[in-house]
């Protein structure tokens, strides 16, 4: 195997096992931060020795031994080591055998997700120390996946480690009373990374792969970790039933292409077959279920004019309920502008324009203009084209609303 075969070899390891290496770590010495910084020294010694010694048939546990021993010679140096050295030796005494270790490591996984996306942090910090600690991202990745300097990356991942640290936040698993509202959050930081992924709010690319890729991973590994709750698997079968469109939603250019517009052939359908079997475990009235039954209806339909808008108004109305928000309100505004006419659905944006919410929201505009198209009205849709093109960050996304403006002007 080649330098640079190896090097590859020992960068996919690490992207699998990460997670799992520095929960377990996280696990025995009781410090996320510590944890990670020796899995990286790991990483490190593996990038070093695995071209000329190969990689050994455990990865896994290679770099987790390896990353043991930095962190206890980290502690000597420290003098400050004999507990936890004490406690360590203890553990290492009953380690039970590989085959035993399966749920300890998923108990580990599920403390660093909820750990990651401990309250203690704000949610900038939480999404950039998931990506990083449960993504196995660089912090370049991750600053390139948000157009963000990598050295403002590494000051929020840093600060947030520091921040766990201060406030001693224990590694474990929040207790039955406090876990729906942790599992909450941890189910919005995800949801979080995909939309950046599915839309990105600004740059030079409509999408970003990788950002998608690494949240459906994430929510199916939360899945397998907490498979009695309903609302996990709402945001699984939700995430792959937005993630089958993805090769459509651009065309050979990479232009964006509107979903009404999109080839239907090109999703995926075992995404969509996932995704719908996935739907099953969900349950019916939470937001991500809520919206997983939004996104099958889409899936269901191999035409546009085969979708059911009239139950797609209806969850949005009942997701309103639940999780209202004006751009709930925006979005159940275009199903009923679908299920019932444009006009319709116009005196509904109307009423959001009028309450002053989603004043810098590009799609508000967007989403009014289409609708004027409709009602034969070019004149002011084009001026509402024009304006979200003003207002959004993404310049394919600003092509697309300055074409979509130019239609809509009289051609001599």
């Amino acid at each position: 195997m080649s330098g640079v075969e190896a090097c590859r070899a020992v960068e996919a390891v690490w992207r699998i096992e990460a997670a799992r290496v520095i929960a377990g770590l996280a696990r025995q010495f009781g410090d996320v931060g510590l944890a990670e910084e020796m899995a990286q020294e790991a990483l490190v010694t593996a990038l070093e020795q695995w071209p000329t010694t190969g990689i050994p048939d455990n990865p896994a546990a290679w770099l987790t031994t390896t990353a043991k021993r930095r962190a206890i010679d980290h502690l000597r140096r420290r003098r400050n080591y004999e507990r936890k050295l004490a406690e360590i030796a203890e553990d290492e005494q009953h380690e039970p055998d590989a085959a035993a270790l399966v749920g300890e490591i998923d108990d580990d996984l599920l403390r660093l997700v909820f750990t990651a996306c401990h309250p203690v942090l704000p949610l900038d910090a939480q999404v950039a120390l998931t990506l990083r600690l449960l993504g196995g991202l660089t912090t370049d990745e991750i600053a390139r996946a948000y157009l963000t300097r990598e050295a403002t990356i590494a000051q929020r991942i840093v600060r947030a480690k520091k921040s766990l640290a201060k406030a001693q936040v224990p590694f474990e698993v929040p207790d039955e009373n406090e876990r729906p509202a942790r599992l909450a959050a941890v189910l919005g930081v995800i949801y979080l990374i995909f939309n950046e992924g599915y839309s990105a709010t600004a740059g030079d690319d409509w999408m970003r792969p990788e950002l998608c890729a690494d949240a459906v991973r994430l929510a199916r590994v939360l899945a397998t970790l907490v498979p009695k709750e309903p609302e996990v698997h709402g945001l699984v079968a939700l995430l792959e039933l937005q993630y089958s469109r993805f090769k459509a939603r651009v065309d050979a250019q990479g232009e964006p292409v509107l979903l009404l517009d999109q080839d239907r052939t090109r999703w995926d359908r075992l995404l969509i077959t996932r995704g719908l079997t996935v739907l099953e475990q969900a349950g019916p009235t939470g937001p991500y279920g809520i919206q997983a039954h939004i996104a099958a209806c889409h899936a269901r339909a191999a035409r546009p004019e085969d979708t059911d808008w009239f139950r797609i108004a209806g969850l949005y109305e009942a997701l309103a309920l639940i999780a209202p928000s004006p751009v709930v309100e925006l979005n159940h505004a275009v199903a009923i502008g679908m299920a019932f006419g444009p006009a319709t659905g116009l005196e509904l944006v109307d009423e959001i324009v009028a309450a002053g919410t989603l004043v810098d929201y590009h799609l508000l505009p967007s989403v009014r203009g289409d609708l004027l198209v409709k009602l034969d009205r070019p004149a002011e849709a084009e001026a509402e084209f024009t304006r979200a093109a003003s207002l959004t960050r993404n310049e394919r996304e600003r092509a697309l609303l300055l074409a979509r403006a130019a239609a809509c002007r009289p051609h001599a």
